[in-house]
């Protein structure tokens, strides 16, 4: 592996975990505030940010270093009966 590759791979995993922990705070600033005009504020930011993170990880995925294996049919099938068991009647 080239050492530029390497840099770039350390770049994007260090944004990603940046961008992850951006928008765990925004969302607990969002959650806090007391006005509406804040909070909508915080709520714009943290969509942008999301959008940032999104992106970060789209591009790490396409090179192939952030791979994310398909799950497996029974696996799906017992997430959708467990959650369709907890909805209110």
């Amino acid at each position: 592996m080239s050492q530029s590759v390497f840099e770039e791979k350390e770049m994007l995993e260090d944004v990603l975990s940046a961008q992850k922990a951006i928008t765990g705070e925004y969302n607990t600033f969002t959650n806090e505030c007391s006005t509406p005009g804040v909070r909508d504020s915080f709520l714009s930011l943290l969509d942008e940010e999301h959008l940032i993170q999104a992106d970060v990880f789209d591009e790490m995925h396409k090179r192939g270093w952030y791979p994310t294996p398909a799950a497996e049919q029974q696996k799906i099938q017992q997430a959708r009966q467990k959650f369709q068991n907890a909805k209110p009647e």
